[in-house]
């Protein structure tokens, strides 16, 4: 298979991952083949499991999948995602405070702050996972994986559906795990903590891929990566000042910081972590490492993430959501600058979404001679 070795490494960040859309939308247009799939390897955590698995179900043509992503994040509402209707939010509503209030009583409590059924039917419209045997065997994808986080094993588990030659493999609270994917998958690895419900697949609840994924390069890496491309939904290296504050942090403050240490920490440590490698690997000799033993290898990485802060543009944007949606943000203090992290992860609609991928299609199309190189252009 002719570029074999080059992965695509979609992240998570809920609304955040219009972001990667821009980014290929770019790819397209550099491309001087369009229909053909530059990426046999495609790895998806969260948001971009399901960016991904839409790559990859039609791997056969990349344009046609990248076009319909497109068309579905910049057409994109709240309700597509979770139920945002005044209905549905107060029933969420009175269900936690019910919970709080007379848990001693009930006995159980609630399983998500948001309904998100609205999103396995958008699911369902959209992909169809019988196409997975289809292009891999002929020879238009080599593997899909999606991660998940096991609430109760506490593994991070990369489910992927590959071709047979891919091993499994098991790490110190990671594997990697053959499976017929399902939108099952997909629902589990974006089932954001606390705000989507878990689900249960083989033997226990999965939750959202970022937590416990402390190596987010890694399934590629094992499915056979020599070079991946990564697509961030944060920014990875910001060197901006410490700022003072005297006011205590809001829930949404609190809420926001907790996602960005799941969804953007670990990634660029993990960046980090290989480069660091790729530096001891290159001053060893191939000839001294093969007689060593020494089974690592050099991966060649161009990261691609946003060039501004997404809360400020979520911010700037919240008034977009459903009044229901945005009363309920701004009871914990989410409908500010300060709080505007946590609102980003939720943002699902149009003007967010556009500005998103907007962005990501200049910064990619700002680093064009980086992502030619990359594509072997």
């Amino acid at each position: 298979m002719a570029n074999r070795r080059a992965a695509l490494i979609l992240t998570g960040g809920g609304a955040r991952a219009a972001y990667q859309v821009g980014v290929l939308l770019a790819v397209r247009e550099l491309l001087p083949d369009p229909t053909r799939n530059p990426f046999p390897i495609i790895c998806g955590t969260s948001a971009g499991a399901i960016n991904a698995a839409t790559l990859a179900c039609h791997a056969d043509n990349f344009r046609g999948a990248v076009e319909s992503l497109a068309s579905v994040w910049r057409n994109m509402h709240a309700g597509h995602i979770y139920r945002a209707d005044p209905l549905g939010i107060a029933a969420s509503g009175a269900h936690w405070l019910g919970a709080l209030m007379l848990g001693w009583v009930l006995r159980r409590s609630p399983r998500s702050l948001l309904d998100n059924e609205p999103l396995r039917q958008l699911l369902e419209r959209h992909l169809d996972f019988r196409n997975l045997d289809r292009v891999i065997a002929n020879g238009s994808l080599y593997a899909l994986s999606l991660t998940a986080s096991g609430y109760t094993s506490g593994h991070s588990v990369s489910f992927f559906q590959a071709h047979s030659d891919v091993e499994v493999w098991q790490r110190t609270q990671r594997f990697g795990c053959r499976s017929r994917l399902t939108i099952d998958h997909l629902l589990a690895s974006s089932a954001i903590p606390f705000v989507f419900p878990a689900v249960h697949l083989n033997r226990e609840y999965f939750g959202d891929g970022s937590m416990r994924q402390l190596a987010p390069i890694s399934p590629a890496i094992h499915l056979g990566a020599e070079k991946v491309l990564v697509i961030g939904a944060g920014r990875t290296s910001d060197k901006a000042q410490r700022q003072r504050s005297s006011t205590y942090p809001t829930l949404a403050q609190i809420a926001g910081h907790s996602l960005a240490s799941i969804f953007l920490d670990s990634l660029a440590v993990d960046i980090e972590r290989m480069q660091r490698i790729n530096q001891t690997i290159t001053a060893i000799p191939p000839e001294m490492r093969e007689s060593a033993g020494i089974p690592l290898r050099p991966v060649r990485s161009l990261v691609i993430s946003p060039s501004e802060h997404l809360d400020y543009i979520a911010a700037r944007h919240a008034r977009a959501l459903p009044w229901s949606v945005r009363a309920l943000l701004r009871g914990v203090g989410a409908m500010n600058r300060q709080g505007g992290a946590l609102t980003s992860y939720l943002l699902f609609e149009q003007p967010f979404t556009r500005a998103l991928i907007d962005l990501g299609y200049k910064d990619t199309m700002d680093r064009k001679s980086e992502m030619e190189d990359f594509l072997e252009i």
